[in-house]
């Protein structure tokens, strides 16, 4: 089983994904999702997708259940492929920008969302061109 090195489980699943599947959620996330994450941290310092178990609003920034409300039916992030993630000292824009003209550094990205303020990325079959879309 594939696991981060700088995420816990609650940072990247929904509370109710959380409360049914514990530690095993891992099984429920993209591999190169993951590794992507970890790459991202590496590369731009902390970085936040899910903050509820701390109090924070954050809890559909990652995997979502089949019946969350929240986003696109078919969304990545039903599959476990897509994070949405916040910078502590760089903006999404940046790092948008560094990926864009540094794929090669995040192999796995395949889609970017522009236009707002969090980077969304995602791993879906899409190429060789990273698919850039907005909201």
């Amino acid at each position: 089983m594939i696991k981060c090195d700088f995420f816990g489980i609650e940072e990247l699943v929904s509370r109710k994904v959380f409360a049914d599947r514990g530690e095993k959620a891992w099984f429920l996330l993209d591999e190169r999702a993951l590794k992507t994450l970890d790459a991202l941290r590496e590369k731009f310092g902390p970085v936040t997708v899910n903050d509820w178990q701390w109090g924070g609003e954050n809890e559909y920034r990652g995997l979502r259940e089949p019946d969350c409300e929240v986003g696109a039916v078919y969304s990545q992030h039903r599959f476990g492929r897509a994070f949405d993630c916040s910078f502590r000292h760089v903006s999404a824009d940046t790092v948008r920008e560094y990926i864009l003209s540094n794929p090669k550094e995040f192999p796995f990205i395949s889609s970017l969302e522009m236009n707002v303020t969090w980077l969304h990325f995602d791993v879906r079959n899409y190429g060789p061109d990273i698919l850039k879309f907005n909201p």
